[in-house]
């Protein structure tokens, strides 16, 4: 039997509560399939380690990780903390450090989830949005001189990169192949932005030509939020730079209904170091030890997690559990429910373990 070796960071927020629902649905997903078997161990990074430690993560924190087959990550954030401080203590040092280059966000709306959109339902929502997850805009090139002074300059650089474009497009295309539709979205702001964006389009073209079955488009990122809002059917697949795919999957959550809902996967397509899944919602603490955090986000990214593996058949079941447990309505506030988190677990629970699949 073949063991996962899975690292579980629950940070900030409600992270620890949806990671620990996630983890329990993985343990009877693991049972009910009886083909592998998930050993996790649980660190307790985060912003408390922070206040304690005056570091998001011990130094060597990357090296800790690096023998596990997948990272398992709930939110990190917190009111008392910078927002800089807890991202570049934690979430990028893992995501840049392990190159992890391919950030993919699927969405859709769940049966019996009221999605904002009028005239949209279940099946006509079903997108996957890869964003570029190395550089860009977030590669932390910049600085600032003369600080408090009326001269003082502050610079945040995009950097993109030839090989880092190509990827990231390469992966674009090759998901939109294996997709029914074939058909990829790319985004950008060239007309604008005509150093690095127009390389995007540029090299977007060349690796297409490789692609002669994937039908693609592209859209300047500001005519891209009217497109997912007034014709959402006509988009399947989108890439997006590091900032824009940022913003698009947000907007994307919530025209599904809720961030509550929505996954995310970290990946290092090449397998060289452990790929990290997280749900996008954040850590949300005006809800934290409430029992009501929406931990449908953390079973999807789990059955992201699984597919990774290599467990498809396993990852079907969970996602197929989840998508029968929001059609009975059994679902939390945020999405017009009165479950709690531990309803929804149970729930998902025995439908994974009633599963005929």
């Amino acid at each position: 039997m073949k063991t996962y070796k899975i690292a579980a960071i629950g940070a900030d927020g409600i992270g620890p509560e949806v990671i620990t629902a996630g983890l329990h649905v993985l343990d009877a997903v693991q049972k009910r399939d009886g083909g592998f078997a998930i050993d996790v161990t649980a660190f307790d990074w985060g912003s408390d380690y922070y206040k304690t430690h005056g570091m998001m993560m011990p130094e060597d924190g990357p090296d800790q990780l690096k023998p596990f087959d997948a990272i398992y990550f709930g939110a990190v954030g917190a009111p008392d903390v910078p927002d800089h401080i807890t991202l570049w203590g934690l979430r990028l040092p893992i995501c840049q450090g392990f190159d992890q280059y391919a950030n993919v966000r699927p969405t859709k709306i769940m049966p019996g989830i009221k999605a904002p959109l009028a005239g949209v339902g279940p099946g006509d929502l079903d997108w996957v949005i890869v964003r570029e997850n190395s550089e860009g805009e977030y590669s932390g090139n910049g600085g600032r001189v003369h600080k408090g002074l009326p001269e003082e300059v502050a610079t945040e650089v995009s950097i993109f990169t030839r090989v880092g474009v190509e990827r990231i497009m390469r992966f674009a295309f090759a998901l939109a192949q294996s997709r029914p539709r074939k058909f990829l979205t790319v985004v950008t702001k060239s007309n604008a932005q005509r150093h690095g964006m127009v390389m995007w389009d540029e090299i977007a073209a060349e690796v297409a030509a490789d692609f002669p079955d994937v039908t693609w488009d592209k859209m300047l990122v500001d005519a891209m939020t009217v497109r997912m809002t007034l014709n959402p059917k006509s988009l399947d697949t989108i890439v997006a730079t590091n900032l824009h795919a940022d913003i698009l999957s947000d907007l994307a959550g919530a025209l599904a209904g809720s961030l509550g809902v929505a996954p995310t996967a970290n990946i290092n397509p090449e397998g060289s170091f452990p790929s990290m899944f997280e749900p996008i919602h954040g850590s949300a603490f005006d809800i934290t030890g409430k029992g009501i955090a929406n931990p449908v986000a953390a079973f999807w990214t789990a059955a992201q997690m699984l597919e990774h593996l290599g467990e498809s058949d396993a990852a079907s079941r969970l996602l197929t559990a989840v998508e029968e447990v929001c059609a009975l309505g059994i679902m939390t506030p945020d999405v017009g429910g009165t479950a709690t988190t531990q309803d929804v677990t149970d729930a998902v629970i025995d439908a994974v373990r009633g599963s005929n699949l």
